[in-house]
């Protein structure tokens, strides 16, 4: 089920609300658990399944390791939720891989490697990184296990964050999962973030992926470099909105029942280095793989070459983790092959230059992997850089003329998407904020908020009307 979808809007979750706040306190945990389950099986039907028994793999493991059985529960957390997330993710991969590998050098094993395709269960690769951290910070000694499988089950099922995130730490929600707070005005701030991220997903990012799904499905031969920049630019901002529109939402509908979800996304787009943005895109993910995968590498405290080889580790896994295919792989290499270099030396340059060029190195560089990201096989990836490149032969047959995209639309829509990609909105925020607070008008401050209130009531009109006149309505990050 999909947060854009009409039957989450108008059916799943006001009944759910409904029900939330008026049934008892005590009664809350177990209605949120049911309901996620329904809401995941909705569309995954008995792979819930899965979902439950890594939930009772790592519950069960943070019992065994506050029992004294550190290494047995460890151990359990670790073999158990891998093997889940290898089995379900990466194994029709592996095979691939070793029989692409068997007919390169003609090895006779090719036809005896067969592997039916595996159904990959959403949101897999959040869950088990959400299970492992409890794990992990229970035998760190950083928080005391959960003893009650309703609490814990709570936790990692909970539908707002469960199918794409963000990672949630156990930590950051524990108390809010004994006693959190209900109120008319975090319900209201929830709303207004839901909006303004069900805006930026259906507005925004469905548009851009019109634009960007017809480029990068078209042959090569159809249309010109100048059109494959305009595909790239239009996924980048596709991939931004549609992610940080999800994680919107999901921060939102964390508010509406009382949880407090750190943030996701800090503008990435205005990163001055690949380290800047890595401060700033899919923060719990980085934040993540920092807490407990760069860390416990060594990370930066002993030389710089094990530096430089733990930083290729994370990113290799960081590529994997995003899917099970060598772009992905490719993709993270060359994204550490780049922090690589700024710690080399390029990032402090990159401080002492005019100030645009960091900029547009970051993004440029941005931009290229997200290539890598989108294309679908490696052979695919290169031709389309080499058509941004102008290293391919003119077009054909110009099926995709530069003309054929620029239309009011998707100007309009690239506009905005250039202007809500930067902190424009944030510092209006927090200008009328000020404003509010050093001239005290009580009057103009009810105006300000009615006005503003009615505007959030038009975007979601209008963006339910955007929503159900175009069924095209794709999320990128459901598949991981």
């Amino acid at each position: 089920m999909l947060f854009s979808s009409a039957i989450f809007l108008f059916l799943f979750l006001p009944s759910f609300l409904i029900v939330y706040y008026i049934i008892p306190h005590h009664w809350r945990n177990a209605f949120l658990f049911t309901a996620s389950l329904f809401f995941y099986a909705w569309g995954e039907s008995v792979i819930v399944f899965v979902l439950l028994l890594s939930a009772f793999i790592n519950f069960l493991a943070g019992k065994l390791i506050e029992q004294g059985k550190r290494k047995a529960g460890l151990t359990l957390s670790l073999v158990g939720s891998l093997s889940l997330l290898i089995y379900y993710k990466y194994a029709n991969f592996l095979v691939d891989s070793v029989k692409g590998f068997a007919e390169v050098f003609m090895m006779p094993i090719t036809d005896a490697i067969n592997l039916a395709q595996i159904a990959l269960p959403i949101g897999i690769s959040f869950y088990t990184f959400q299970g492992i951290s409890y794990t992990l910070d229970v035998y760190w000694g950083r928080i005391k296990a959960n003893r009650s499988f309703l609490d814990y089950g709570t936790y990692i099922a909970m539908f707002p964050h469960q199918i794409a995130g963000p990672i949630v730490r156990y930590a950051d929600i524990a108390p809010e999962l004994i006693d959190r707070t209900l109120s008319v005005e975090k319900f209201g701030v929830g709303a207004e973030r839901f909006i303004i991220g069900l805006a930026k997903k259906v507005l925004l990012a469905n548009t851009f992926a019109n634009v960007a799904d017809t480029i990068f499905n078209a042959p090569d031969t159809t249309y010109s470099t100048g059109v494959a920049w305009i595909g790239i630019v239009f996924y980048s901002l596709q991939i931004y909105f549609d992610f940080s529109g999800y994680s919107d939402m999901a921060i939102g509908l964390g508010k509406m029942v009382g949880f407090d979800f750190k943030e996701n996304f800090n503008y990435p787009y205005i990163a001055r280095s690949i380290q800047d943005f890595w401060r700033r895109w899919h923060i719990s993910l980085s934040s993540w793989f920092r807490d407990y995968l760069y860390i416990p590498l060594g990370g930066n405290r002993g030389s710089k070459l094990q530096t430089y080889r733990n930083l290729l580790i994370v990113f290799f896994v960081t590529g994997l983790w995003h899917g099970a295919s060598w772009n992905f792989i490719i993709w993270g290499l060359y994204h550490g092959l780049f922090l690589l270099i700024e710690r080399a030396g390029l990032a402090r340059r990159l401080e002492k230059m005019w100030a645009p060029i960091p900029y547009i190195y970051t993004i440029v560089v941005v931009m290229i992997g997200w290539v890598f990201f989108r294309t679908e096989n490696l052979p695919k990836a290169i031709m389309y850089l080499k058509k941004m490149a102008g290293f391919v032969p003119p077009e054909t047959v110009n099926t995709f003329p530069f003309s054929y995209f620029l239309n009011i639309e998707t100007i309009i829509t690239l506009l905005f998407g250039l202007l809500f990609a930067m902190p424009v909105y944030y510092r209006f925020h927090e200008w009328v904020k000020a404003l509010q607070t050093r001239f005290r008008f009580q009057k103009l401050q009810i105006l300000f908020d009615s006005l503003y209130t009615v505007s959030l009531i038009l975007l979601f009109v209008g963006t339910v009307m955007y929503l159900a006149a175009d069924t095209y309505n794709p999320f990128i990050y459901f598949r991981f």
